[in-house]
């Protein structure tokens, strides 16, 4: 099924290793003036600060206007909802978004999730977007994987999710660690369908390999 460019994507941080991909794609997002309704886990607030010293505001009021302010970016743009705000309209299948992306996603929200659980906000989200018939695109960082994470993942593809692992690709020559953390981003935002501009596509200005190799 072709889906259109959404106006409104859910985008939840969960507690795997990985939270720069998370933040680097919440910012692409409001540059590209689409709408986000963010969540995130308490594990989440402790990898960020582990991570990269930041420290995700708790109340949802607060973070809202912290990342406004470092992403510059309108007000109506963003909604931080708490993991427990069922009144959120992520939590209906009345008034889901148009999206929805986890990452990074942990393999306990991962399980939860393929479980049909909805035991917190994200959960609940997920069910919905897959209930609903709307792109879920799930992130996880985790290595290796059991047999049971990739049953996991196995059951929420066939249910209609997009298992996108924060796997990044080296054929462009990333020269730094924003550049390696681009490439699984703009991967994301691909399967949604965003446009981006974030690094040369396959072909495009890619230096040739003059190794001779095949």
């Amino acid at each position: 099924m072709t889906h259109p460019t959404p106006a409104t994507v859910t985008l939840a941080f969960t507690g795997a290793s990985g939270m720069a991909y998370g933040l680097r794609l919440l910012e692409c997002l409001l540059r590209a003036d689409v709408r986000v309704w963010l969540v995130y886990s308490q594990v989440a607030q402790v990898v960020a600060h582990q991570e990269l010293d930041l420290r995700l505001p708790v109340q949802p009021r607060e973070a809202k206007r912290y990342f406004l302010e470092r992403f510059e970016a309108p007000a109506d743009r963003l909604e931080v909802f708490g993991r427990d705000d069922w009144y959120a309209p992520v939590a209906s299948g009345s008034n889901p978004a148009d999206a929805m992306v986890i990452c990074p996603c942990s393999m306990g929200t991962l399980a939860s999730v393929a479980a049909g659980l909805a035991n917190n906000l994200i959960e609940r989200a997920a069910d919905v977007s897959l209930k609903e018939n709307r792109p879920l695109v799930i992130v996880p960082r985790e290595t290796p994987f059991s047999a049971l994470h990739l049953e996991n993942m196995l059951r929420l593809s066939r249910a209609g999710a997009v298992i996108l692992p924060a796997n990044p690709g080296f054929y462009h020559r990333p020269a730094s660690v924003e550049a390696v953390i681009d490439f699984v981003v703009a991967r994301i935002l691909d399967q949604l369908r965003v446009p981006h501009a974030l690094m040369p596509r396959w072909g495009e200005d890619i230096p040739p390999d003059d190794s001779g190799s095949a």
